[in-house]
């Protein structure tokens, strides 16, 4: 096997490529948890895994509570599936909260003023309601809480990794909060060591090939609990050294002979990149910094047979979408006709026609 494998195989155990699910919250728990700090993205990278689907179809599943937007693990946005976030929030809460302490102590945050805000919080969204971050840092102007600086924010994130709350129905383009318990009513919660298990089955299942560094970095767990989660799970796993690294994958994995040209239009934040700690087998180190930059900004990229070679941009009108297709390299006609029948997928996504755009990056 060579990286060149990995990046391959690594299409279809994350269901870019072969999709045998076709249920937003079923793709969701497949793969763990998808990044999501960009939420239109975040549509898309379901959508890209999940053929013919709409984006009015993954916000409906999201609307209806089937998946959560919340804060956890590394932590930033993600989405997971509602069967997953109670065990998830309790395995990696604990260990995200004391890295918050510093910041906390500077805003003048402590623990009691987030058990006044979480009852304050609690109150207002009780029977249904759903919120925008302003209107609740409203409410708790009025209760004399200062939301000012970032304040606000640690304030809402704090309540998210107590299980307070999480996203709530999108009203027009603005989020809004609702209460944890009423999206979600039935709790699953896991013993410690089963979700530790769990955890690392499900990353080393959706995302092989992958390395331990690559769990430690995706999961945000402690480093002697990411090792022990993978110590409980490798029996289900066979592995193999590639250079330096372990590499583990399934037992029912095959290596593919041929490979056939693949063209994928992938989301900025895109688990194909996103959840590795080493992009290479993916990603040339030479072309890192024109699809991301240095303050952790990850652009949309274009795939092609496993490896990234542009980057693209959208731009939303009324009844178009126009797509910037920005090339590493010149690429020969086949391989532009690929990347135009990826762009028609996405047009598909959003219900409208498409507008093509190439430029080349030198």
């Amino acid at each position: 096997m060579n990286l060149k494998d990995i990046a391959n195989i690594r299409l279809y155990s994350q269901q870019i490529a072969g999709t045998k699910t076709h249920v937003p919250k079923e793709m969701v728990g497949w793969m763990g948890a998808i990044q999501a700090q960009d939420y239109h993205m975040a549509k898309w990278a379901l959508g890209a895994r999940l053929p013919n689907s709409t984006d009015k179809e993954i916000e409906t599943a999201i609307d209806k509570g089937q998946i959560i937007r919340t804060h956890l693990m590394r932590p930033t946005w993600h989405l997971v599936s509602a069967e997953d976030i109670y065990w998830m929030l309790e395995l990696t809460a604990p260990h995200i909260k004391p890295a918050m302490n510093s910041n906390n102590r500077l805003l003048g945050l402590n623990d009691k003023i987030f058990s006044t805000c979480n009852k304050i919080i609690e109150k207002a969204l009780e029977g249904g309601n759903h919120l925008t971050r302003d209107e609740l840092m409203t409410i708790l102007n009025k209760a004399k809480i200062s939301t000012e600086s970032f304040r606000s924010i640690h304030i809402m994130f704090h309540a998210e990794l107590d299980g307070i709350v999480c996203n709530g129905i999108r009203r027009g383009k603005n989020s809004t909060y609702a209460l944890l318990s009423e999206r979600v009513p039935k709790k699953k919660i896991l013993p410690r060591e089963e979700a530790l298990a769990k955890l690392a089955k499900t990353y080393f299942t959706s995302h092989c090939p992958a390395t331990i560094k690559d769990f430690i970095w995706w999961s945000g767990l402690p480093v002697k609990d990411a090792r022990n989660a993978l110590e409980m799970v490798k029996s289900n796993f066979i592995s193999e050294i590639i250079g330096s690294e372990t590499y583990w994958f399934t037992n029912s994995f095959s290596l593919l002979q041929k490979h056939k040209s693949s063209v994928y239009l992938l989301p900025a934040f895109d688990e194909f990149l996103i959840s590795y700690k080493d992009r290479s087998a993916s990603f040339p180190l030479g072309n890192h910094k024109k699809a991301f930059t240095s303050n952790g900004i990850f652009r949309p990229v274009i795939v092609i047979n496993g490896h990234v070679t542009g980057i693209w941009k959208r731009t939303i009108k009324k009844d178009t979408v126009l797509i910037d297709v920005d090339l590493f390299q010149p690429h020969n006609k086949a391989m532009k006709i690929l990347i135009e029948e990826s762009a028609l997928c996405f047009g598909s996504f959003l219900d409208k026609r498409i507008e093509i755009k190439y430029s080349t990056s030198r």
